[in-house]
């Protein structure tokens, strides 16, 4: 895999980047796969079969879309509140033994509060899916200097309203926030929301990040460091 750059690289000295905004879901952990099982499981038990693939296009959404939208596609009576907290029911048996953690997620984090940046975490998912990863990260919400979750904005990815509340939180100018997001529709917030942004290639291939406007596309989170995304900012 390539690096890929939009903008030249800045030096150390010359950085522009103040707040590093992390998506949690295929960033810090690999907890696709199973929300996707539990929410296929509560389908099943709602008598309707549906594929793996059809998520997709809502990866990144929140789950009121991952779930809303494949009921839709599959003419299945959703209702959103009932359901969804079925689906993390489901999901949050499977966390404590099966859960993920992504290599090096708790290294970076510790890495650019040492270089002086804020942290921050805007996830489309609900506070309980947030809370119950970062804890299993070993990096819970009282760690970071804001953390942003569905419940708190009327609008999620690829609004960029979730980026910008953290940003607010912080007190960091959005154009000198860069947000790490696997999905798409993070990939687009960020832009949205005037941000520089890193692809993590772990849910969709690097060119579908570059088209969807990924400033610098990495394999995964430890194959990442500091210096490069301290110039990543686009500065006021």
């Amino acid at each position: 895999m390539r690096w890929r750059w939009r903008w030249p690289a800045i030096g150390e000295g010359d950085r522009v980047t103040e707040a590093i905004i992390f998506d949690m879901d295929g960033v810090l952990a690999d907890s696709e796969a199973l929300i996707r099982e539990a929410a296929m499981e509560m389908f099943e038990e709602k008598g309707a079969r549906v594929a793996p693939e059809d998520f997709l296009p809502f990866v990144g959404a929140g789950e009121n879309r991952y779930l809303g939208g494949v009921a839709e596609k599959h003419g299945v009576p959703f209702d959103v509140e009932a359901d969804k907290a079925r689906t993390y029911a489901l999901y949050l048996e499977k966390v404590p033994d099966r859960l993920v953690v992504f290599p090096g997620a708790a290294a970076f984090i510790r890495a650019c509060r040492d270089a002086g940046l804020a942290t921050a975490v805007a996830s489309s998912a609900d506070w309980i899916k947030v809370e119950a990863n970062l804890r299993k990260i070993g990096c819970p919400p009282e760690s970071f200097e804001a953390v942003i979750a569905a419940e708190d904005v009327e609008r999620r990815k690829p609004w960029p309203d979730l980026f910008l509340a953290a940003a607010a939180r912080i007190g960091a100018e959005p154009g000198r926030c860069v947000v790490l997001e696997d999905a798409l529709n993070g990939v687009r917030a960020a832009r949205a929301a005037g941000m520089a942004c890193v692809g993590v290639a772990t849910s969709f291939p690097e060119t579908d990040l570059v088209a969807a406007g990924a400033d610098l596309v990495v394999p995964s989170i430890a194959d990442l460091t500091v210096a490069q995304v301290l110039g990543l900012g686009a500065g006021p």
